[in-house]
């Protein structure tokens, strides 16, 4: 038996595994009148982790059906969704050991950017399986602390060789007035991101991936970030100043409007917790 607590106060033993084995996969999104953006790419996240992470496949039917339930019992329509992926019979003495899944859900209040541009600061760090949402996150939140203890507000990774990878939560574009440029490297391609390249393709926009090393960044003329959060503008990145930010940001929210919300699993619109009536 494990017996855990937190300022004095027991806590519940099945979240154990989550805080003393750093082990499992997650993705998180927003949610608006009970539905979502992107949730494909969501749930094609999700299963690849099982499957990288544990072995295992996840049941799509199954956890629609608890992000329904979720909803409903908090009565939340807008909302902040994590989904986290993990398995409370890992051993990591045994990490070959065939497990079942347990999925985490938590909701909190609904999320947006704000609209201010950023500063970042490049550093050289480079993310542990890097294509995976894993929840190996402290380096990364110690990276944006640091960035912010000089000034900066958000921490940009860099490889080696001075290419950008991507920032510490996020990814990001660039503008050199005519065509989208999406960095080329070792990094997370995230939803939003996916959803932007779709979108763009929609719209008939220019866009192109590839390198992007530090000493090009003069080249540019905009950069703009973006997460399941949202998205906001770079106004510099180390001491490159970025005068078109706000273009790209318009065009980008141009773009997604023509990228339906729907519930997850769902080809129509509506809300989760009518999907879940018969």
């Amino acid at each position: 038996m494990t017996y855990l607590s937190c300022n004095g106060q027991p806590m519940e033993s099945a979240l154990t595994p989550t805080l003393l084995v750093n082990y499992g996969h997650f993705t998180s999104l927003q949610v608006r009148a009970g539905a979502v953006q992107g949730w494909d790419l969501h749930l094609q996240r999700l299963q690849q982790g099982s499957r990288e992470l544990f072995g295992s496949e996840l049941d799509a039917r199954q956890l629609q059906g608890w992000l329904q339930q979720a909803l409903q019992a908090f009565a939340l329509e807008d909302a902040s969704l994590r989904i986290t992926v993990f398995s409370r019979q890992f051993d990591f003495r045994q990490p070959l050991q065939p497990v079942p899944l347990d999925v985490l859900i938590g909701l909190t209040p609904p999320a947006t950017m704000p609209t201010t541009a950023r500063a970042v600061l490049p550093v050289v760090y480079q993310r542990e399986l890097p294509h995976l949402k894993h929840v190996g996150t402290f380096p990364l939140f110690h990276l944006r602390r640091e960035a912010m203890r000089q000034g900066f507000d958000d921490a940009l990774l860099v490889d080696a060789d001075g290419r950008v990878c991507e920032g510490s939560t996020w990814n990001l574009a660039f503008w050199d007035g005519a065509q989208v440029v999406w960095p080329q490297a070792n990094a997370l391609r995230g939803t939003a991101e996916q959803l932007l390249v779709r979108s763009l393709d929609g719209l008939g926009q220019v866009q192109l991936q590839r390198p992007v090393s530090l000493e090009v960044l003069p080249g540019f003329t905009g950069a703009v970030a973006c997460n399941a959060t949202g998205l906001w503008p770079l106004g510099r990145i180390g001491g490159q100043v970025f005068e078109q930010s706000d273009a790209l940001l318009r065009l980008f929210r141009q773009a997604l409007t023509l990228t339906p919300w729907h519930p997850p699993g769902q080809s129509n619109p509506g809300n989760l917790a009518q999907a879940a009536q018969p």
